[in-house]
Protein backbone atom coordinates (compact mmCIF):
# COMPACT_ATOMS: atom_id res chain seq x y z
CA UNK A 1 0.00 0.00 0.00
CA UNK A 2 1.31 3.55 -0.56
CA UNK A 3 2.11 6.21 1.72
CA UNK A 4 -0.71 8.15 1.24
CA UNK A 5 -3.16 5.53 1.47
CA UNK A 6 -1.61 4.11 4.09
CA UNK A 7 -1.67 7.31 6.08
CA UNK A 8 -5.64 8.10 4.97
CA UNK A 9 -6.60 4.30 6.62
CA UNK A 10 -4.50 5.05 9.80
CA UNK A 11 -5.90 8.41 10.53
CA UNK A 12 -9.21 6.39 9.74
CA UNK A 13 -8.95 3.58 12.25
CA UNK A 14 -7.61 5.82 14.88
CA UNK A 15 -10.83 8.20 14.84
CA UNK A 16 -12.44 4.80 15.06
CA UNK A 17 -10.40 4.12 17.75
CA UNK A 18 -11.33 7.39 19.66
CA UNK A 19 -14.90 6.71 19.19
CA UNK A 20 -14.58 3.26 20.65
CA UNK A 21 -12.91 4.83 23.83
CA UNK A 22 -16.17 6.60 24.48
CA UNK A 23 -17.86 2.97 25.61
CA UNK A 24 -15.17 3.79 28.81
CA UNK A 25 -16.73 4.43 32.17
CA UNK A 26 -13.42 5.67 33.16
CA UNK A 27 -14.02 9.48 34.33
CA UNK A 28 -10.42 10.67 33.83
CA UNK A 29 -9.39 9.05 30.98
CA UNK A 30 -11.01 7.33 28.15
CA UNK A 31 -8.55 5.35 25.57
CA UNK A 32 -9.75 2.96 22.91
CA UNK A 33 -7.87 0.62 20.71
CA UNK A 34 -8.75 -1.79 17.75
CA UNK A 35 -6.11 -4.51 15.83
CA UNK A 36 -6.32 -4.72 12.35
CA UNK A 37 -5.11 -7.54 10.37
CA UNK A 38 -5.40 -7.57 6.26
CA UNK A 39 -7.59 -4.57 5.98
CA UNK A 40 -9.83 -6.27 8.94
CA UNK A 41 -10.75 -5.03 12.47
CA UNK A 42 -9.72 -8.31 14.87
CA UNK A 43 -10.49 -6.62 18.17
CA UNK A 44 -11.23 -3.81 19.82
CA UNK A 45 -11.00 -2.73 23.31
CA UNK A 46 -11.13 -0.24 25.76
CA UNK A 47 -9.98 0.61 29.21
CA UNK A 48 -12.40 -0.30 31.85
CA UNK A 49 -13.06 -2.50 34.97
CA UNK A 50 -12.75 -6.85 34.18
CA UNK A 51 -15.95 -8.62 33.39
CA UNK A 52 -18.44 -9.04 35.76
CA UNK A 53 -16.67 -6.16 38.06
CA UNK A 54 -18.82 -2.69 38.34
CA UNK A 55 -18.53 -0.22 35.72
CA UNK A 56 -16.25 2.51 38.18
CA UNK A 57 -12.69 2.66 37.19
CA UNK A 58 -11.46 5.24 39.93
CA UNK A 59 -12.11 5.44 43.86
CA UNK A 60 -13.24 8.16 45.88
CA UNK A 61 -9.97 10.08 45.57
CA UNK A 62 -10.02 9.62 41.93
CA UNK A 63 -7.46 7.64 41.74
CA UNK A 64 -7.87 4.56 39.37
CA UNK A 65 -8.25 1.16 40.58
CA UNK A 66 -5.28 -0.79 40.13
CA UNK A 67 -7.14 -3.57 38.38
CA UNK A 68 -8.54 -1.14 35.59
CA UNK A 69 -7.36 -3.16 32.45
CA UNK A 70 -6.17 -0.58 29.62
CA UNK A 71 -7.40 -0.71 25.80
CA UNK A 72 -4.17 -2.52 24.68
CA UNK A 73 -4.92 -4.94 26.88
CA UNK A 74 -8.32 -5.61 26.39
CA UNK A 75 -7.73 -5.83 22.86
CA UNK A 76 -4.95 -8.58 22.85
CA UNK A 77 -6.70 -10.43 25.40
CA UNK A 78 -10.01 -10.52 23.63
CA UNK A 79 -8.04 -12.02 20.53
CA UNK A 80 -7.32 -14.91 22.95
CA UNK A 81 -10.88 -16.03 23.17
CA UNK A 82 -11.40 -15.73 19.58
CA UNK A 83 -10.08 -17.82 16.43
CA UNK A 84 -8.19 -14.97 15.55
CA UNK A 85 -4.46 -14.00 16.08
CA UNK A 86 -2.36 -10.71 16.01
CA UNK A 87 0.59 -11.69 14.48
CA UNK A 88 1.52 -8.87 11.58
CA UNK A 89 -1.48 -6.89 12.87
CA UNK A 90 -1.87 -3.00 13.52
CA UNK A 91 -2.99 -2.00 16.33
CA UNK A 92 -4.58 2.06 16.44
CA UNK A 93 -4.28 3.38 20.47
CA UNK A 94 -5.90 6.46 21.21
CA UNK A 95 -3.04 7.12 23.62
CA UNK A 96 0.89 6.14 23.53
CA UNK A 97 1.26 2.18 25.35
CA UNK A 98 2.38 2.12 28.63
CA UNK A 99 5.28 -0.28 29.11
CA UNK A 100 2.74 -3.02 30.45
CA UNK A 101 0.93 -2.96 27.64
CA UNK A 102 4.00 -2.89 25.39
CA UNK A 103 5.39 -5.95 26.39
CA UNK A 104 1.88 -7.49 25.63
CA UNK A 105 2.18 -5.95 22.28
CA UNK A 106 5.69 -7.63 21.55
CA UNK A 107 4.49 -10.86 22.56
CA UNK A 108 1.34 -10.57 20.33
CA UNK A 109 3.06 -10.29 17.47
CA UNK A 110 1.60 -7.41 16.63
CA UNK A 111 4.46 -5.50 14.08
CA UNK A 112 2.54 -1.86 13.96
CA UNK A 113 1.36 0.40 16.43
CA UNK A 114 0.18 3.87 15.58
CA UNK A 115 -1.33 5.88 18.29
CA UNK A 116 -3.03 9.50 19.07
CA UNK A 117 -1.84 11.05 22.01
CA UNK A 118 1.72 11.17 23.84
CA UNK A 119 1.59 10.18 27.46
CA UNK A 120 3.70 11.73 29.56
CA UNK A 121 5.57 8.45 29.95
CA UNK A 122 7.43 7.07 26.95
CA UNK A 123 8.85 3.62 27.91
CA UNK A 124 6.28 1.91 26.29
CA UNK A 125 7.50 3.34 22.93
CA UNK A 126 11.11 3.40 23.79
CA UNK A 127 10.60 -0.67 24.18
CA UNK A 128 8.59 -1.00 21.60
CA UNK A 129 11.13 0.67 19.23
CA UNK A 130 13.72 -1.60 20.88
CA UNK A 131 11.66 -4.65 19.94
CA UNK A 132 11.44 -3.43 16.25
CA UNK A 133 7.81 -2.84 16.25
CA UNK A 134 6.85 0.20 13.77
CA UNK A 135 6.38 3.07 15.86
CA UNK A 136 3.69 5.85 14.68
CA UNK A 137 2.54 8.73 16.47
CA UNK A 138 0.06 10.95 14.45
CA UNK A 139 -1.28 13.47 16.85
CA UNK A 140 -2.74 16.69 16.42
Amino acid sequence: MNKEKQLKFDLRYLEMARIWAQNSYCQRRQVGALVVKEGMIISDGYNGTPSGFENVCEDENNVTKPYVLHAEANAITKLARSNNNSEGATIYITASPCIECAKLIIQSGIKRVVYGEKYRLTDGVDLLERAGIEVVYLGE
